[in-house]
């Protein structure tokens, strides 16, 4: 293992199953360090059920997954204490609990006080809103705020790879754009990114390299700005039709 891939995530011949049905099949991508990667697909795709694999709460049939070039645990909390870390679809903050609280709740790892009081004033620098929320209840907060709780949430754990579920779902336009700075932001930090998305458009331009997903397979991978102009992904995600040539 060299240097450079120590932090790398492998994915090699995945299989999970939910009872019958066969959810990923054969799935095999690479998320290398200091990268942000994108899965695309439709609901049902494959997309979360994949990334809960990855942070244990689902268990794989067959492959192997490995981080920093050992095995992934297959327990959340063991995840977690290795370096990864998952800010679910749809935040599931503690709604009445303060945004302070839903925060400490990501650092429940962490012993010492110092090094939590000190992540806690790094989060309120990198989301200015977490420091004017702070003591309200979660519950109480907008959609776009309540994502930066849930990503702040995830970076209290101090993860080496940041999982990432579907992040602006059911947000305003407004608010999809300033989550997907953000998101750019983390990689500036060197922070590694696997990102699901529905929303394409956006994710594929952030992206270093991406994956299509359809039914539990990789249908198509390359680089952000490949798939963007890949004629398929188009049609199938952007919702751009492809010309017709005229006679």
């Amino acid at each position: 293992m060299t240097e450079t891939e120590q932090f790398d995530l492998r994915i090699e011949g995945l299989n999970v199953y939910y009872g019958r049905i066969h959810a990923l099949n054969d799935v095999s991508m690479t998320v290398p360090e200091g990268q942000i990667v994108t899965l695309v697909g439709a609901n049902g795709a494959g997309k979360s059920t994949l990334l809960m694999t990855l942070a244990g709460v689902l268990k794989a049939k067959s492959g192997s997954l490995t981080f920093g070039g050992q095995p992934l645990p297959d327990a959340p909390h063991r995840v977690l204490a290795g370096g990864v870390s998952l800010v679910p679809e749809r935040r599931r903050l503690y709604a009445n609990l303060t945004v302070r609280e839903n925060l400490m709740m990501g650092a429940h790892l962490q012993t010492k006080m110092s090094v939590i009081r000190e992540d806690m004033e790094r989060m309120m620098n990198l989301f200015p809103i977490i420091r004017e929320r702070v003591k309200q209840y979660a519950g109480t907060l907008s959609g776009g705020e309540q994502q930066m709780v849930a990503v702040a949430r995830g970076l209290m754990s101090r993860p080496k790879l940041l999982l990432m579920d579907e992040p602006s779902l059911g947000l305003a336009p407004l608010i999809v754009r300033q989550v997907f700075e953000t998101i750019s932001g983390l990689k500036e930090q060197g922070i590694t990114v696997l990102l699901a998305e529905q929303n394409a458009m956006n994710s594929l331009e952030i992206a270093d390299y991406a994956y299509v997903l359809e039914t539990g397979r990789v249908a198509l991978e390359g680089t952000g700005r490949q798939l963007l102009e890949d004629e398929r992904v188009k049609e199938a995600y952007l919702g751009i039709q492809k010309k017709s040539v005229e006679q």
